[in-house]
């Protein structure tokens, strides 16, 4: 994969379906210095691109297995695309539909509760999926803080404060995620269980509910055994302690052997809609003559007067993803009006004032890869009326609608093709008297009709396409636009999108506690944020273009990126300013975006041999970024090219130059140094560096032989054990240091460290710095991997380093996992390392070398977060002294890296026993 392509991938994270200023990115004139294409006369070459026709490649398309999209069959471009699936763990069982249509309210053992605009409760998700209920009908009613009623009025205004937590059926506090708005510090207390809970300190007595009547709702009742409901039917409700999903759960029957009663006052107009009921605390239940003490019956009162207060205002037919979808709008809202025109926020306003499957039908349609859908598949069970939900959205411009032969782009044409099946593709080309072989893929087809429509002989093509489709409907270009600056905003990411809520609602992700302080925006105004989307079009275009194997496009893009940073001067930051602060917002500026479109477009030339051009990139880069840790690398590969083109005085002036750099780190300085080394002999230089000679320390070696199953280039060494069974060199080395010196150890390169690191740091990684945390969903500050993190915390870092230099990193990370089990943070994974191997590891490391080493990464992060040594080994003498060792392993034809090398020096310079293990084979190969 081309260096930066990875990183670029996720900065755009999910691809935009319209992009506002692609024509003129293929079309506009560039001003730019560097001329990537060009005639025999020096011009710039209109292109294709250029004209904005993007060439259809005719290679044929493969399905991904992972994320099953389609992809060129080029061996190049599908490992490309395999290595981004597989890195984000993408799985087409949790997208789009499936997670969308997942219960996440009774079913669940947890509910995700806020304290804002009576979030607390969904009643819609409790009607949906709750097949694990034997009971006529159940309601699950969760624990909520009276001190959050009290304030319920205050929550509602919603602009000041907000903060979710995610709390088990049982009321105990698991999961809170404070966010707060402009100098406002959020903080509730944890929620009281129900085994902490008095009976002393029940508020109200029999006498004061007997009587009380309050109106509430039955939910769920498809899972019921009975369909029928009359009017003034009689019901009465119980507790259900056996519910193993939820031990609050309330039963609603028809049996009048129950602490509380009541009766249907309304029938729903559809047979599976919330039934509205009133219930009745009556006086004959606290005589004990009914089965239900007075604990009991008061104690389920308070939680039925608490969940009807919070279901007030959120209908029971509310479904999950559109409230998720309303809140992350009216957030947004709130906390960055300034970013949007008057006409945009009201076009925004608007989407709550839609009908429920109006926006039900659009979130759908909005999360849906598309663009184009037929409205005749459009079927959801919790849309009643898609037609008239397509009227609406079509009338106030949330969607657009093809039902006419009106003339389409191109690209359109071909996403409306798409939505043919094969037998009507074929069925087109029959019509149309064109050749068809019945031996064709899909994409052969659309081609073929494509390239008619293309050509003006095929005018009628639109006709026949609806004659099949009937209506197709697309969201709009301008709804498009607005909703993912709206989650782009929310999420300050493009990795995260709606699923986000889905997945904390299902437990799969928990996200840690925090405050929120903003002092200061991200985006000043709305024209920086428009330059950051057009930014981010340029990266998705050039990210498309090289699928694609577009290379005109890419070049385009490339020289694009060159003349936009060119222009920006003042945008970027100045090295000798003392706020830090900006170097970790600079990262949602238009000119880092550009920074990435050059670097990945100086690894594309540099594939293609054209050195001197990724030399003027490179140099362009570190001319307008003087204060960035991607220097180290950019110099390197500046020495490098220069080196190609033979210009090794001039390589080693840069080589020189860098190491006098204060941003040029870790395995970036170690190259530089070695270049220096290599090239400073006279008559260039006549004197030896003073650094040669900590360069030139040796690192102990260790070598052992393994019987190889491969021995091919290209491939990872496999081997035999010990047990005969295959391995890799890591597992191989694992078994040798057990039988030689009875080391345990795992094989982890960087992930337990970092594992370690997280929990050792913990409180102060989410520690109150303002402006770092700015959303619910973050597993780390914004400038971890920053100079702003360690000068921002430094009182509280050095206590914590001096509290493991004493010895009690073992003590730390004991209460650090027992608090934080399974809560996401930034490195740590809580499924690879298991509680004993990190005791384990921690009790055998040395405190001195053990704070040495966070004290690197605190400071640090971004360069020492990558290049550890494989192996993390240790073994104890007695019970309490053990000592710890630290193995790189490399095969036969393994070379150090100049980011491993630097890690083992320093790790020697803390005070660890670190060395390189080389495997070799034994000569013989079955």
């Amino acid at each position: 994969m081309l260096t930066g392509r990875e990183s670029l991938s996720r900065l755009i994270g999910k691809r935009r379906r319209f992009l506002p200023n692609l024509q003129s990115i293929l079309s506009l004139p560039i001003r730019s210095s560097l001329n990537l294409l060009s005639d025999k006369n020096g011009g710039l070459t209109e292109t294709e691109s250029s004209k904005g026709k993007v060439e259809i490649s005719s290679s044929d398309l493969v399905t991904c297995p992972v994320c099953g999209s389609k992809v060129r069959g080029e061996d190049y471009t599908i490992n490309s695309h395999l290595d981004r699936c597989l890195s984000r763990r993408t799985n087409r069982k949790l997208t789009q539909r499936t997670l969308l249509e997942l219960n996440f309210g009774c079913s669940q053992s947890k509910l995700q509760i806020s304290s804002d605009e009576s979030e607390q409760l969904l009643s819609s998700d409790l009607s949906k999926n709750c097949s694990d209920y034997e009971e006529n009908v159940t309601r699950c009613f969760s624990k909520i803080d009276p001190r959050e009623e009290k304030s319920h009025d205050q929550g509602r205004q919603f602009p000041h404060t907000e903060s979710v937590k995610q709390i088990d059926v049982a009321g105990s506090a698991e999961n809170q995620i404070s966010d707060g708005r402009a100098n406002t510090m959020v903080d509730f207390s944890a929620l009281s269980t129900d085994n902490e809970e008095s009976r002393n300190h029940m508020d109200g007595t029999a006498d004061s509910i007997s009587g009380m009547a309050i109106d509430t709702f039955i939910v769920g009742r498809k899972f019921s055994d009975e369909k029928e409901v009359n009017l003034g039917a009689n019901i009465s409700l119980l507790r259900d302690p056996d519910n193993i999903k939820d031990s609050n759960a309330i039963k609603v029957l028809s049996a009048s052997s129950a602490c509380c009663k009541g009766y249907v006052i309304s029938v729903p107009k559809r047979s599976l809609d919330a039934v509205p009921i009133q219930i009745v605390c009556q006086n004959s239940i606290f005589n004990g003559k009914k089965g239900c003490d007075e604990f009991e019956a008061l104690h389920l009162w308070q939680k039925a007067l608490q969940v009807v207060e919070f279901a007030k205002n959120r209908p029971p037919n509310t479904t999950k993803y559109q409230q998720n979808f309303c809140l992350l709008l009216k957030e947004v809202l709130t906390s960055s009006p300034h970013l949007f025109t008057k006409d945009k926020k009201k076009f925004i306003e608007s989407f709550t004032s839609l009908s429920e499957d109006s926006q039900r039908l659009f979130v759908r349609l909005y999360t849906r890869k598309g663009p184009w859908f037929r409205l005749s598949t459009i079927m959801y069970p919790e849309i009643c009326n898609p037609q008239q939900a397509v009227k609406e959205l079509s009338a106030t411009g949330y969607l657009y609608l093809f039902e006419d032969t009106t003339k389409l782009h191109d690209d359109e044409m071909k996403d409306l093709l798409s939505l043919l099946t094969v037998s009507e593709l074929r069925d087109i080309l029959c019509t149309l008297r064109k050749k068809c072989n019945q031996g064709s893929r899909k994409q052969n087809l659309i081609a073929s009709l494509l390239s008619c429509y293309k050509g003006g002989s095929c005018p009628v093509l639109q006709r026949l396409i609806l004659e099949r489709t009937e209506i197709c409907i697309r969201t709009s270009p301008e709804a498009e636009s607005l909703f993912w600056r709206a989650e782009r905003l929310f999420f300050l990411n493009g990795e995260q999108d709606l699923s986000a809520f889905l997945l904390v609602d299902l437990g799969i992700v928990k996200y840690p506690t925090y405050n929120c302080i903003i002092l200061e925006q991200i985006f000043s105004n709305e024209s920086d944020l428009l330059a950051y989307e057009e930014a981010i079009e340029v990266a998705q275009v050039i990210d498309q273009s090289l699928d694609e194997n577009n290379f005109e496009l890419v070049l385009r893009c490339i020289m694009i990126a060159d003349s936009r940073i060119s222009c920006c001067p003042e945008k970027l930051i100045d090295s000798t300013s003392p706020d830090l602060m900006a170097i970790f917002r600079s990262c949602f500026s238009a000119s880092w975006v550009y920074s990435k479109v050059i670097l990945l477009g100086i690894s594309f030339l540099e594939c293609e041999r054209r050195y001197k051009d990724a030399i003027h990139l490179l140099r362009r880069l570190l001319d307008c970024f003087t204060c960035d840790t991607r220097r180290g690398y950019w110099t390197v590969r500046l020495a490098v090219d220069l080196e190609h083109i033979g210009c090794p005085n001039e390589s080693l002036s840069v080589a020189e130059a860098g190491l006098l750099d204060p941003w040029v780190r870790a395995g970036s300085r170690m190259a530089l140094q070695r270049r220096v080394l290599r090239l400073a002999k006279p008559p260039r230089r006549w004197k030896t560096p003073s650094f040669s000679v900590s360069l030139k320390r040796k690192i102990v070696e260790v070598h052992i032989q393994g019987r190889p199953l491969n021995c091919e280039a290209g491939r990872k060494s496999r081997f035999y054990g010990e047990d005969g069974e295959q391995c890799g060199v890591e597992q191989l080395a694992l078994q040798y240091y057990a039988r030689e010196g009875g080391w345990q150890g795992v094989h982890t390169e960087s992930g337990i460290w970092m594992t370690i690191f997280g929990l050792l740091m913990w409180d102060i990684l989410l520690s109150d710095v303002p402006n770092v945390f700015r959303t619910r969903f973050q597993t780390a500050p914004l400038d971890m991997e920053t100079d702003h993190f360690y000068l921002a915390r430094k009182s509280l870092i050095e206590p914590q380093l001096q509290k493991i230099h004493d010895g009690l990193a073992e003590e730390i990370l004991i209460t650090s996992w027992e608090l934080h089990m399974g809560t996401a943070c930034r490195g740590v994974n809580w499924d690879q390392h298991s509680l004993s191997d990190l005791r384990a590891a921690v009790s055998c490391i040395r405190g001195p070398c053990l704070a040495s080493l966070c004290r690197h990464l605190a400071q640090d992060y971004s360069s020492w977060s990558s290049g550890m040594p494989d192996l993390l080994l240790w073994r104890f003498h007695g019970d309490y002294k053990g000592e710890a060792k630290l193995v790189e392993v490399k095969g036969p034809r393994d070379q150090l890296s100049e980011q491993q090398r630097a890690w083992l020096l320093l790790l020697m310079d803390c005070g660890f026993n670190a060395e390189v293990c080389k495997v070799s084979t034994t000569g013989t190969s079955p």
